[in-house]
């Protein structure tokens, strides 16, 4: 199996249970919070091998995961994009399972503040815990202990990943191409994320629904602006698809937009689910993640099987935006050959056409799945590289190992260069990576010259914008070595 149950926790911190009050949240100080809450829109009811497995503390337990995943949603709206600083700081926050005749209601003591009010808890916030609590247990309990999907090959990955997002009641019937994924740095300018607000009211007029990272900044941004196009629509069931993974989520917690969220088991399958779930992508200025996106999709695309699949792709941003996309065409113009070029445009500083030339984008998705008879809601037919389907351990020896060199084939070369983008971003904001980096150094990349040079003077962009971290001065999570 390529996912053990090992591999989908994270470390604990013991903490008495005490000083709860049942209904309203007693406030032991200004940052922390204790409250019983009752579930709203999933998973009202658990089996007691649920409750006891999601208490387990120990060795294939899903505490640790269960506890990591919640605080990240609960801290929603926090500034900080340091994994660690918010661990550190709730180090006593716990959670209880509390079976009543009517159901289940989660006790949360030493809770962040920020998610209630009153005395009550924010009524988003309250939806996306136990949206936590429904895919954490869907997870264990259907696609790694039930042993259905046979995880160490493609198509086995490629169901899970269906099955996870139909759990989520995020696979609902679509007579028509309407999700655009909008992908996107969470540390830009405030320029920049003016501008995705725009982007995405345009998206809004034209009745379409948005997909994102779930996070701050470019992910926001395009909720922010498509859920004020909607209301000027009159649209009342805008969608608003938050994506995100254990590694990542504390990090970038859910906006308040998301009205729908889906916990996948690591970056792997939630990249997979992106673009079998949307119709088309925009990109916005963005970091090394915004850079894995872009070669995880890249790569896809390039595969010979896909050369008919439609899948209108804008890069796009403010006037100011428009160097940095000159220096990532070059990249990609490097690294992945000339025909990676056709497959996108950009579009600066034109919101509207932006807009317009994805409802142009989605005429050809329409007519290309009518076509083949394929799903709206679902791109069975995408093929998927294997190399960008497996989970990619990040540790120092395996970026080490990374071949990183023009002669070899470019999907092998678009693998090395997402892992090693994905290791960069472990790195900077993930848990495990901050702690690899403090024990041992900074990763070492190694390449030939001709590729880690572009690399290097690409990542040196990225430092300079301050695309790296929300906050805190920089320090390089990585060393060249021609």
């Amino acid at each position: 199996m390529v996912m053990s149950k090992e591999s989908f926790q994270v470390p604990l911190h013991d903490a008495a249970l005490d000083n709860t009050v049942t209904g309203k949240a007693t406030v032991p100080s200004g940052e922390f919070v204790d409250a019983r809450v009752a579930p709203r829109g999933s998973l009202e009811t658990l089996s007691h091998a649920e409750v006891a497995k999601l208490l387990d503390r120990g060795q294939g337990g899903l505490y640790p995961l269960l506890r990591r995943c919640a605080l990240a949603v609960l801290n929603a709206g926090s500034i900080s994009d340091d994994a660690r600083e918010l661990f550190d700081k709730f180090q006593d926050f716990e959670l209880k399972i509390i079976q009543q005749s009517f159901g289940i209601e989660l006790e949360v003591i030493n809770a962040p503040a920020i998610a209630f009010v009153d005395g009550e808890m924010i009524r988003g916030v309250k939806e996306l815990l136990f949206a936590v609590l429904r895919d954490i247990v869907y997870i264990s309990n259907e696609v790694v202990e039930s042993e259905r999907f046979d995880l160490s090959k493609p198509e086995g990955i490629t169901n899970a990943v269906f099955h996870i997002l139909r759990n989520a009641r995020v696979l609902g019937a679509q007579n028509k191409p309407d999700l655009v994924v909008c992908w996107g740095g969470h540390s830009i300018s405030r320029e920049e994320y003016e501008y995705t607000k725009r982007v995405g009211y345009e998206l809004g007029l034209r009745g379409l629904n948005v997909c994102t990272g779930c996070g701050p900044g470019a992910m926001k941004g395009p909720m922010k602006g498509a859920n004020i196009g909607h209301a000027k629509q009159r649209i009342k069931t805008g969608c608003y698809i938050g994506l995100t993974e254990p590694g990542i989520v504390a990090a970038e917690p859910p906006n308040p937009i998301v009205n729908q969220l889906v916990i996948m088991p690591d970056i792997e399958k939630r990249l997979e689910a992106f673009i079998r779930l949307g119709h088309g992508i925009v990109i916005f200025p963005g970091g090394v993640g915004t850079m894995e996106e872009i070669l995880f999709l890249l790569g896809t695309l390039l595969d010979p099987a896909n050369a008919d699949e439609p899948m209108p792709l804008i890069f796009t941003g403010p006037k100011s935006a428009a160097a940095y996309f000159q220096r990532i065409d070059e990249f990609i113009a490097l690294t992945l050959g000339p025909e990676a070029r056709k497959r996108y445009q950009i579009i600066v500083d034109d919101e509207a056409a932006v807009g317009r030339a994805m409802v142009r984008g989605f005429e050809k998705v329409l007519a290309h799945r009518k076509k083949v008879g394929e799903a709206f809601n679902f791109n069975w037919n995408l093929k998927i590289p294997e190399g960008f389907q497996h989970p990619f351990n990040v540790t120092h020896e395996s970026v080490a190992s990374l071949d990183l060199h023009l002669n070899r084939p470019v999907y092998e070369r678009a693998v090395a260069l997402r892992r090693l983008f994905s290791a960069l971003v472990a790195g900077n904001v993930k848990e495990t990576g901050i702690r690899q980096i403090e024990e041992r150094g900074p990763f070492l990349v190694h390449g030939d010259r001709a590729l880690v040079k572009p690399l290097d003077d690409l990542l040196e962009q990225f430092i300079a914008q301050n695309r790296m971290k929300l906050s805190g001065d920089y320090k390089p999570v990585y060393r060249i070595v021609a």
